[in-house]
């Protein structure tokens, strides 16, 4: 287990995660959460009958985590395997002698600790989801900002034919916010786990389900309909979410990195004082798109670890449950500071349109060509249409060698061959997909 205070304490922590999101992973946060779980244990047994009221009091009053030190309860945990047997013993250990016995009363240390887990995503969903929400805010004001400020588009690495710069503003925004409402769905729907040793509650005889479901209410968590111990799925769709946030993020940040490339040099990353280098002055890296584009790709290994050890044995896995906690923490941690990153590079993000016009008009026009072919294809049909442009690529002026064609100009004047090739004549419905997705962004309440 962590034995920091927070996953962006060190040298390296600083530049994967986020400080708020990060202060609800680290060891104090996580230690806070079971004793929160130990509380709700006591009070709903309480509630149903199965434990004596004053004995809940006292075990509730214990349940500080300034109590108990973390990395004590990290080193005992070796010997047990998880860190709730220590916790537990220190707890017991803490109340009076009357209570004692109540401690822990009709759960096992799996219970604890998922739960606990899904308090620590939940309460660490919140600031990362503001983050999000932030992101979210600034792609929509690049969006409708550059509507109309056309650029190249690329494909398979080269140039392609003419779009507009708010269309692929408008391609993150709906790729975060996708992201952002399977986030939401998975976040909401985290449950409280309590199984007892083997998933039947026998400690509470027939109390079983209503302790379960007062449980749950008293953490403000869904309950389940029955024990999840190796029914992983609510646990898999939060990793899948947390992955497709990374994937998101990830797009922004490697499409911003390209178009920041000095050759290109289309867009840069705002920041006085950011991206330097230690051996060359002139250097202004992108760091946000960076360190975004590391987190992501740290990403695929943290979901396919959660979802290499869903697949558990009987009633209780031996492992397999264990190899989740920390990839789930540093999932959340790395798309905490993903999120937050992904905001501020688009807040202060730096769009050059002259510089983008200077791309698009680098080829002489060759980005045009099918508009060209288009232009044609009535006359002589698609194929021919294609073939005569390829020729006039082909050559070092492309408008020169389409007006000197007489097989083009047989069918196409000057004037028409001039409108092919003016770029805001070849954008297609990309205003419009920009409308629609602010329409559907502001439609959802942002």
């Amino acid at each position: 287990m962590r034995l920091s205070s927070s996953p962006s304490d060190g040298l390296l922590g600083g530049l994967s995660g986020v400080p708020d999101v990060d202060a609800e992973l680290g060891d104090p946060a996580l230690l806070r959460a079971m004793l929160d779980v130990e509380a709700a244990l006591a009070q709903a047994a309480a509630d149903a009958g199965v434990l004596p009221a004053p004995a809940a009091a006292a075990i509730v009053a214990q349940c500080h985590a300034e109590r108990y030190d973390p990395a004590a309860l990290g080193r005992a945990a070796d010997a047990a395997g998880n860190p709730v047997v220590p916790l537990v013993h220190e707890l017991t250990a803490a109340v009076p002698e009357h209570a004692r016995p109540w401690v822990h009363v009709g759960a096992t240390s799996q219970d604890i600790l998922d739960t606990a887990l899904v308090l620590v995503a939940v309460r660490a969903s919140g600031p990362l989801l503001r983050h999000l929400d932030a992101a979210v805010d600034a792609a929509v004001r690049l969006a409708a900002a550059h509507r109309n400020t056309v650029l190249v588009a690329r494909t398979l690495g080269q140039q392609a034919a003419p779009t507009t710069f708010g269309l692929k503003a408008a391609g993150w925004l709906i790729g975060l916010v996708e992201a952002r409402h399977r986030l939401r769905q998975a976040g909401a729907v985290q449950p409280a786990q309590l199984g007892g040793a083997v998933g039947t509650l026998a400690a509470f005889g027939p109390a079983g389900p209503e302790v379960a479901e007062r449980f749950a209410t008293h953490l403000g968590l869904p309950a389940s309909p029955l024990p999840w111990h190796t029914r992983r799925q609510p646990r898999l769709d939060l990793a899948a979410a947390l992955g497709g946030l990374l994937a998101a993020a990830g797009k922004v940040a490697l499409d911003v990195g390209l178009l920041a490339q000095t050759e290109i040099g289309e867009v840069a990353e705002g920041g006085t004082g950011r991206g330097g280098s230690s051996a060359m002055p002139h250097k202004r890296n992108p760091v946000d798109s960076i360190l975004i584009g590391a987190a992501a790709r740290r990403g695929p290994g943290l979901v396919a670890t959660l979802f290499a050890a869903a697949v558990q044995e009987h009633e209780r896995a031996a492992g397999a449950w264990h190899a989740e906690w920390e990839p789930l923490l540093d999932l959340l941690h790395v798309a905490g500071g993903a999120a937050a990153r992904c905001a501020r590079m688009l807040a202060g993000l730096q769009v050059r349109p002259e510089r983008m016009r200077e791309n698009l008009d680098a080829t002489g026009g060759l980005v045009l060509a099918e508009a060209v072919a288009a232009r044609l294809a009535p006359a002589v049909g698609r194929g021919t249409a294609h073939d005569l442009v390829t020729r006039a690529v082909a050559e070092p002026s492309f408008r020169a060698a389409l007006l000197a064609d007489p097989e083009i100009r047989a069918h196409l004047s000057e004037a028409e061959i001039d409108e092919a090739l003016d770029p805001y004549r070849w954008l297609g419905s990309a205003g419009r997909f920009v409308d629609r997705a602010l329409a559907s962004v502001r439609g959802a309440g942002g």
